[in-house]
Parts: structure tokens; C-alpha cells; sequence
């Protein structure tokens, strides 16, 4: 049984269609469930009882719930259970443009990056799509606001699980869903390169963001292991094609730990790789764990990478640290629920 929640306006008119209904339908069901925000399929009150009772038999309309909740001034981190007992997290970030919320695309995740937390836990299962928007709605109840920024950088890598993310993106993206803007997703992949040309083909213009963090084969694919299937070689081509066929600028996600990949001469190499390119490199601190053996850079290696990059005239941020102390780092909450 489909969850309702988990059907594109698309996908419901053809339902409509195939039980004899018109096709309009799917709007007006779209504004209950996104617009009004009812759930419940009975109170939609301008569809007839009896396609309500079919409607009742042909989805499911559980949905997910909060099983924790963290917060400091600036983030609000929440541990939802899933309907088979399984745990995913979300982080809603406070900025100054406005909220944005970082959703979860799989329960674990097999990439096995060394540094991170939620491969330590590897993969159970893909989520599917009404896990995800019900990640933002439920989010979204509980603050009492609008959600107006996604990024699917939470646990699990968004394109090995390439058809949900995009029915989910799908369904965000629309007027009369979540409708929001394709400029205000993003997705985050740690170069899964074949999916990375899927994703510039979609004719939604959404935004692109490489993990990347090393600037060599040899240091990458020791911390990251799918270089060692898709080198950086390889990678490049790939966002090179993205950018051609996109006209979008790309963001280079680059974690900063310490004696590990901030030196001068990693900045060195990362600027001679990415010269010329319209990309931008976004420094994350990174957020230690008890389970994991490195350290985040300090304020002073940071800002020396920060002005080797702006002096090779590379595009550079460093990324505003939110959550450290509350567990926020991807996969901290559910580890600590799980052990």
C-alpha cells in the first residue's frame, strides 16, 4: 500500500483517472494534505464519500514520529522513529536568510567515509519518499513555521538512493506541494558519478554539492572509499559535465580535520584542481564523536586554508558551525538511540 504522502500530483491523477475520477482531483488533494495540512482522508471534504473509502483502502496515511528532540539557539536536531521501528535524524538550522532543514535519504549508510558518523552504522534500507517529506512536515508542525530551504545531506548518500530523492524533490519542488523553489534544494553526494550525470539531465534545476574533502587520490580514498571506484579524475569530469549541462555553480562540501587534509599544501592542491571552475568550496569544521579518531582543525589552520583558497582566487566560505553541542553531527542521535 502506497503512503499518500509519497505520491507526486502526477502520480495521483493517474490514480484518479484509473478509478473513473477526474484528474483535478489530485489538486485538491494536493491543497488539503500541503496547503491546509489535513492528513486524515475523510476530511477532505470536497472529494466524495465514496472515493474517500476507496482512497482509505489504496494508501496508507501513517506517519512518522518524534521520538527526540535537541536544540541550542541556532539548531533544532530531531530523532524520528519509523513506522518499522528503525531511527533517522533531521537538523533544522537557523540562518539569517531564513530556516532550512537537512533530511535523511536512507536509514545508515554503506559509503563507509572514515570520518563520519553515520557510516559507522551501515545501511538498512533506502528511504522512501513520504519518509522524507514527512521529515519537513513534521518539522514543520512541531516549529510552527515554513520550511523554505532542504538540503538531503542527512544520514545515508541521497543518490544511491536516486529514485526516491527524486519523487521527493518532486514532490517539494511543487506549486501545490510543499512548493519549494528548485534554487532552495540541494543534494549532497560523495561522488557517485554515474548518478551525478543522471542528476544533471532532471529538468528540475535543483542545486549540486560534491563531498570532497581531500585534494589527492591517495589522501581521498583513504578517508573516502568510494574514490577508490570513482577517482577524482573521474569526479571532476563528472562535475565538469554537470556544470556545462546545468549552468549551475556547484559546492564543494570540504570537512577541515585536523593534521589530516587542512595543511597549506592541500589548500595548494584543492585551488589548482578547481581554477577556473564555477564552483565555490564551503569549509565545514568538523564535529567530533566519541566513537571516531579524529579532531577538528583549529580556528587558526582553518582560516590559513581559508586565505590560501581566496588567494589562488578560489570561491571560499567557512561554513557557520551550528549543533556542536547537541549531538548535531549526521548520525550522533541515532547511534546513541540504537547502542
Amino acid at each position: 500500500m502506497n503512503n499518500i504522502l509519497g505520491m507526486t500530483k502526477q502520480d495521483l491523477e493517474t490514480y484518479f483517472l484509473n478509478i473513473q475520477e477526474k484528474k483535478f482531483k489530485a489538486t485538491q488533494v494536493y491543497e488539503w494534505l500541503y496547503q491546509k495540512r489535513v492528513f486524515a482522508i475523510d476530511e477532505f471534504s470536497n472529494i466524495k464519500k465514496e472515493t474517500q473509502e476507496r482512497m482509505k483502502q489504496d494508501f496508507d496515511t501513517h506517519f512518522i514520529q518524534i521520538e527526540k528532540k535537541q536544540e541550542d539557539e541556532m539548531t533544532k536536531k530531531y530523532l524520528f522513529r519509523l513506522q518499522d521501528g528503525e531511527f533517522i535524524e533531521a537538523v533544522v538550522m537557523m540562518h539569517d536568510y531564513g530556516v532550512s532543514v537537512c533530511v535523511s535519504s536512507q536509514v545508515g549508510c554503506n559509503m563507509g567515509c572514515a570520518f563520519c558518523e553515520s557510516g559507522r552504522l551501515k545501511k538498512v534500507r533506502n528511504l522512501e519518499a513520504y519518509e522524507m517529506v514527512e521529515q519537513i512536515l513534521a518539522i514543520e508542525q512541531d516549529l510552527g513555521i515554513r520550511i523554505r530551504s532542504v538540503v538531503i545531506m542527512g544520514i545515508g548518500e541521497p543518490l544511491d538512493n536516486f529514485s526516491n530523492v527524486v519523487r521527493f524533490i518532486q514532490i517539494i519542488n511543487d506549486a501545490k506541494g510543499i512548493a519549494i523553489g528548485a534554487r532552495h534544494i540541494t543534494v549532497s553526494t560523495c561522488g557517485l558519478v554515474p548518478k551525478i550525470y543522471e542528476l544533471a539531465k532532471l529538468p528540475i534545476q535543483i542545486n549540486l554539492a560534491i563531498s570532497f574533502h581531500a585534494p589527492n587520490d591517495e589522501l581521498r580514498s583513504r578517508l573516502m572509499p568510494v574514490n577508490k571506484v570513482y577517482s577524482i579524475p573521474v569526479l571532476m569530469k563528472a562535475i565538469r559535465d554537470y556544470l556545462q549541462v546545468t549552468s549551475r555553480r556547484v559546492t564543494i562540501e570540504y570537512v577541515m580535520l585536523n593534521n589530516v587534509n587542512d595543511s597549506i599544501e592541500c589548500a595548494e592542491e584543492l585551488a589548482d584542481l578547481f581554477q577556473g571552475m564555477n564552483i565555490y568550496v564551503n569549509l565545514i569544521p568538523y564535529n567530533e564523536t566519541n566513537h571516531l579518531e579524529f579532531e577538528r582543525s583549529s580556528k587558526t589552520r582553518i582560516n590559513a586554508f581559508y586565505d590560501t583558497l581566496k588567494r589562488l582566487r578560489i570561491n571560499v566560505t567557512v561554513r557557520r558551525e551550528f549543533g556542536s553541542d547537541i549531538d548535531a553531527a549526521c548520525g550522533q542521535l541515532r547511534g546513541r538511540e540504537i547502542e
